[in-house]
């Protein structure tokens, strides 16, 4: 009986430290967020890509994208900024957890990732698929950037609690599971985000 009190004792230290931690997480990526409307762009574009996709007059298609030009632009320059202003803060507070349990990254870094890394690598994959450098057709392209989106909001809910609950909010918002956003990405992105979070 003893044994199962302090298992529970355990338990119960380790959630609250977990919401703590989670809690501080998101606050501090809240806060980068705030002087950027790349949620906003990224409503904007997605509810775009999806009727575009839907589309079966190709210049109807065609005229939807093209009025996407402008929040595209948008959201490339504004989440380059939100890297750029990221990267300047200390490693100890940029770290998440691959395994939800509190201080592993003091026992452990390769138990973490570092989200200064990882903003990096979204900010680089959006503007390589708007820049569309890869000469994509426009469906494809329009694919590809909801896969580089569906990652990048991926790893902020990641950063901000963990894997699964990013994984289960991906699902429940675009229909689309983790393995899917990573398979919609750039070569490019999909190296170098599996290169941060295995490393």
């Amino acid at each position: 009986m003893e044994f199962l009190s302090l298992l529970f004792v355990l338990a119960t230290a380790i959630h609250w430290l977990n919401t703590q931690g989670q809690r501080q997480r998101t606050a501090l990526l809240a806060e980068q967020l705030r002087p950027y409307q790349i949620e906003k762009h990224m409503e904007q574009l997605t509810g775009a890509y999806m009727r575009a996709l839907g589309e079966t007059d190709a210049e109807r298609q065609q005229q939807i994208l093209q009025l996407q030009a402008l929040a595209e632009e948008q959201l490339t320059e504004e989440f380059q900024n939100l890297a750029r202003e990221f990267a300047k803060l200390p490693a100890p507070v940029t770290r998440a957890f691959k395994v939800a349990l509190p201080y592993i990254d003091q026992l452990s870094p390769k138990a973490t990732f570092d989200m200064r890394r990882m903003l990096e690598v979204h900010a680089q994959g959006i503007e390589r698929t708007v820049r569309n450098l890869h000469g994509l057709a426009p469906k494809e392209r329009s694919f590809r950037m909801m896969g580089e989106m569906f990652l990048m909001q991926h790893s902020c809910h990641w950063f901000c609690r963990s894997k699964t609950i990013a994984s289960a909010r991906m699902v429940t918002q675009h229909q689309t599971r983790y393995e899917q956003a990573l398979a919609a990405v750039s070569p490019e992105t999909r190296q170098a985000y599996l290169a941060v979070i295995q490393g």
